[in-house]
């Protein structure tokens, strides 16, 4: 089963996916990771936009960095209104496997616009051992 998600960030928001459950047998990966500027031609925009599996806890950056255990995707969008031209890059860890809430920040780098993101989930059934080894992996966030 796939469930998605959408939603609009304004540059240093963050949004809550809730997907935890009481056994925590569900798990998820991430499918697709897409984004598109809030007001395509209208602004310049250079957003980076990042998932986590733990609450970053923190203002979030114009940096992506892949040795963070807790990041399980990333994307970077950029417009320029003069030009009118896009470009976007996305990388997503699709075989990790999660079964906690995630946590998308973005930051605007440029002149703080917002940004819009699409995300699908796979839903994957977990056995109890594997249950837990996600969820002490979300809680510790390590690998």
């Amino acid at each position: 089963m796939i469930k998605t998600f959408r939603g609009k960030l304004a540059d240093g928001g963050q949004d809550t996916i809730r997907l935890s459950t009481n056994t925590g047998l569900t798990g998820y990966r991430i499918v697709k990771f897409q984004l598109i500027t809030a007001a395509p031609g209208a602004a310049s925009i250079e957003s980076i936009v990042k998932i986590f599996s733990v609450d970053p806890d923190a203002t979030p950056t114009g940096t992506i960095d892949f040795n963070d255990p807790t990041i399980l995707g990333a994307g970077y969008i950029t417009e320029n209104d003069a030009t009118q031209y896009s470009i976007s890059n996305v990388i997503v860890f699709d075989q990790t496997v999660f079964n906690q809430d995630i946590y998308i920040t973005h930051k605007d780098v440029s002149i703080g616009q917002a940004v819009n993101y699409y995300l699908e989930l796979e839903q994957v059934k977990l056995a109890k051992d594997e249950a837990a080894v996600a969820t002490l992996k979300d809680m510790r966030g390590r690998e």
